[in-house]
């Protein structure tokens, strides 16, 4: 097949090394607007649940996808100035910029072609050149906007809003902090991902964002007042940044999944909140199933594409409602507070409603033994 890929982000990296891979006469070639190397963001996490897909679809590749990852198999939640630990939640976490070389080299070493600074304008006119197109370039895709009446795509704009930065200072575990201030609760996801550097995304509701006056705040003063909320997180070391702007979580859905030879992968197709940590996870499992499609179905392209969408549609609409569910706990955190540490962290475990009490007790005991305990406490004192 000749096959055509918009976008050199995950989701089409690895669809194309797969597809290769598995037949070395495909005509593979990817076409990214942005410059070789420019990326924005700090790090990707991935749950163990999400690298078993990979290490199942490649496991030589998984290999070396994996070979530099910073690993951890428990998070913290920081409440009222205490670190509750969870453990039985492993972690694995890299550069967006090594995992994205990573892919690069593996896909120019069998020979996919990799054009940087190549806009597509005219995604049918490139549709009519190929056999497949596979539209990857990310939640803005320009593909899925030039033929918005074929998919009918929906966005949801959530209120809160955001801002990735990244420090010096080393959060080995994932670790959410939440910080009351006089202006209202500011929360900051932050981890390790290399030796040296740790992503650190700061949330706040669009009233404390105001309230603190980040609404007229250039980027760098932006950068020194959440510096300052969380001054006894980061000690000495300041926020960096990388373009951090404050933006607001756009959740996106496609009614149509494919138009014609062509078809949306990863958050083209649909975006799954950052609390989750799963879009780079969502992306990757979109390519594996295509290429599954694929090679179960040669020379059928509609079938491939029922193959595709009949795997990825439940796993897809799953995710996005536990990812309602995780955008609403957090914009509605303040409601929270008065609960203690550790059930405060419970209910942050508990809240898509995927993660059961016995789910819990398994991954961490203790952590539950303690739960249990100040509810039966609660209990005898009412």
């Amino acid at each position: 097949m000749k096959i055509a890929i918009v976008g050199a982000g995950p989701a089409g990296l690895y669809f194309a090394l797969l597809a290769k891979k598995h037949d070395p006469t495909h005509d593979i070639h990817i076409y990214e607007q942005n410059p070789a190397g420019a990326t924005y963001g700090w790090g990707v996490v991935f749950s163990d649940i999400g690298l078993a897909f990979l290490k199942e679809a490649d496991p030589a590749f998984f290999a070396e996808f994996t070979a530099h990852h910073e690993r951890c198999d428990y998070m913290e939640v920081v409440h009222q100035g205490h670190h509750v630990q969870i453990h039985g939640n492993h972690f694995s976490r890299t550069a967006r910029i090594d995992m994205l070389d990573t892919l690069q080299r593996a896909c120019e070493r069998v020979g996919v072609g990799i054009s940087y600074g190549h806009r597509i304008d005219d995604a049918e006119a490139l549709a009519g050149q190929v056999d497949l197109l596979v539209a990857a370039d990310g939640g803005n895709s320009a593909v899925r906007r030039q033929l918005a009446d074929s998919f009918r795509p929906s966005f949801e704009k959530r209120r809160n809003k955001f801002a990735w930065y990244g420090t010096r200072q080393r959060f080995q575990p994932v670790s959410l902090i939440f910080r009351e201030t006089p202006h209202g609760v500011f929360i900051a996801h932050s981890y390790q991902y290399s030796a040296e550097l740790s992503t650190f995304l700061v949330e706040v509701d669009p009233d404390t964002w105001r309230r603190a006056g980040l609404d007229s705040a250039s980027e760098d003063q932006s950068r020194r007042f959440c510096a300052e909320v969380f001054a006894p997180e980061l000690g000495a070391n300041e926020l960096l940044t990388n373009r951090s702007l404050w933006f607001e979580a756009n959740i996106v859905k496609n009614e149509h999944w494919t138009h014609g030879n062509i078809v949306l992968l990863g958050d083209a197709l649909r975006t799954v909140h950052f609390s989750l940590g799963s879009g780079t996870r969502m992306a990757m499992q979109d390519a594996i199933a295509l290429h599954r499609g694929l090679a179960a179905h040669p020379g059928d392209l509609q079938a491939a594409f029922g193959a595709f969408e009949g795997a990825r549609r439940p796993a897809s609409s799953s995710f996005q409602q536990a990812a309602a569910k995780s955008l609403d706990w957090y914009e509605h955190v303040a409601d929270k507070l008065h609960l203690d540490p550790v059930r405060f962290a419970y209910d942050y475990m508990r809240r898509t409603g995927q993660v059961s009490h016995a789910d819990l007790q398994q991954r961490d005991p203790h952590f539950t033994a303690a739960f249990e305990a100040l509810q039966a406490l609660q209990t005898a004192h009412a």
